[in-house]
């Protein structure tokens, strides 16, 4: 171990009846025995905090127990450079034989102060996840320094780790200060690629590639990065934007290398502070209430769960299912934060939408695309519909009615299908089965992304 640890500053809570609740910055696996581990950020809205990074576990995705915390309290190093009592948005992930048999689990933790630049991201190791957890010191650290000119240096917390397919590795990481950069990793060590190491304690020479960046009119307001590849090739880019305990809310863009650029659907660079802040990347999920159910306020932090699951046929293959794991707050107690899953998918063109309605287990959800609907008579009827990113300081109250008008319509097999708008917008569109958590009832899910970044998220009514 490297260093030791700081004690808890608090006696550790009765956490029996948490499940969900005090979930903030989540990130989800798998281990070898299809057991899920949840690992989140030691934050709680009735108390202090206990610091070692929260940890769940669950079979189904629905239901979570308090598994404890991975570490006794903040590591040593971390503690002594950024002063924090509790650890934030840690990033989990498996290093070994493909499948998860074997091998190391490695956690990227981040140690900082809320409005602090003083952090630091720190490893630790465990053969299995949940433990135990050995401290591997410090892999990347920041301050308070700001150049000449620019917004300043990358804040060292938020870390994720994206692997190419050779096997090279990235740790994406920054929130406000400075944006969203990647770093080269050595696989080997999960530490910063040899070359790249500064002197003990102290922020890199070169920070990394910048991948996004908001402009001081916004407070640079750009966080939580979680880059995933693209189906046929590239990759997509999620971040969260704006106020932690309003506006936030996820966006999107996609480019052909980790390290960027990033682009949304319009075009405009995910690192372009001189246009309008609020219109760079493409909104995916915002604030909102569905009629009868209770009001989601600023969903993000949002980490991206990748699993082969088996088919319903014994003779068929396995199909592989992601799941966007976020927090949200609730918008009439907006310091109470908890954990929701939503089913992700892909646009025929390659771009990432998420379900309006969150993810109800696997006795409620066909991950079978074959059975999601081809025939366009599905688009008929009355929905209730989001469009996320409208206006993302106010919670969106659903709106009831028919779909927009539309020309053309194209079926293309799994549930995509893509049409001409009424003002000529060509939309991309998935449907999908789903479980309607208000009406407790299957249904079916809709979302459109159009060429000019406007997005649409509807429930099909009875």
């Amino acid at each position: 171990m490297t260093g030791t640890t700081t004690e808890p500053s608090a006696p550790a809570p009765d956490t029996s009846a948490w499940g969900g609740r005090h979930v903030h910055d989540p990130t989800a696996v798998r281990d070898d025995d299809g057991v899920y581990w949840l690992f989140s950020t030691d934050a709680r809205s009735d108390g202090p905090v206990r610091g070692g990074v929260q940890v769940r576990r669950s079979s189904d995705l629905v239901t979570w127990d308090y598994h404890g915390w991975a570490l006794p309290g903040v590591p040593a190093p971390a503690a002594a450079w950024s002063g924090a009592e509790g650890l934030w948005a840690p990033e989990v992930v498996h290093v070994g034989p493909t499948g998860g048999t074997g091998g190391t689990w490695r956690m990227y933790y981040s140690a900082s102060t809320f409005g602090s630049r003083r952090s630091a991201i720190g490893l630790a190791d465990a053969p299995h996840p949940g433990g135990p957890w050995t401290d591997r010191g410090i892999v990347v650290a920041s301050e308070h320094v700001d150049p000449p000119a620019g917004l300043g240096h990358p804040n060292a917390i938020d870390a994720n780790v994206v692997t190419e397919p050779d096997g090279t590795q990235w740790l994406v990481y920054g929130s406000f200060f400075g944006g969203i950069h990647a770093l080269p990793l050595d696989a080997g060590t999960g530490l910063v690629a040899e070359g790249l190491t500064p002197a003990p304690g102290r922020l890199h020479a070169a920070p990394g590639r910048l991948l996004a960046r908001r402009a001081r009119t916004a407070d640079g307001a750009v966080e939580g990065a979680f880059v995933l590849p693209r189906p046929g090739g590239g990759w997509a880019l999620l971040v969260s934007y704006d106020s932690l305990g309003g506006s936030y809310h996820l966006r999107s863009a996609v480019g052909d290398a980790v390290t960027g650029p990033y682009r949304d659907r319009a075009g405009r660079l995910m690192t372009d502070v001189d246009a309008d802040p609020w219109a760079v990347g493409v909104p995916v999920l915002s604030g909102h209430r569905l009629a009868g159910g209770p009001g989601i306020l600023a969903p993000g932090h949002a980490s991206v769960l990748t699993e082969r699951v088996p088919a319903a046929a014994p003779d068929a293959g396995a199909h592989v299912r992601q799941l966007l794991v976020h927090h949200v707050r609730d918008a009439d107690a907006p310091t109470e934060h908890r954990l929701q899953l939503r089913r992700l998918v892909w646009t025929h063109d390659g771009w990432p939408l998420v379900s309006p309605q969150p993810w109800a287990g696997p006795g409620r959800e066909v991950d079978d695309e074959s059975r999601w609907p081809d025939d366009p008579a599905v688009l008929d009827g009355a929905w209730e519909r989001l469009t996320p990113g409208a206006d993302p300081t106010h919670v969106q109250d659903g709106a009831v009615g028919p779909l927009e008008a539309r020309a053309l319509v194209r079926p293309l097999g799994g549930g995509r299908f893509a049409w001409t708008a009424s003002d000529g917008a060509a939309v991309a569109a998935v449907v999908h089965p789903a479980w309607d958590a208000v009406r407790d009832r299957a249904t079916v899910c809709l979302e459109t992304l159009d060429d000019t970044g406007r997005v649409t998220l509807a429930t099909r009514l009875p």
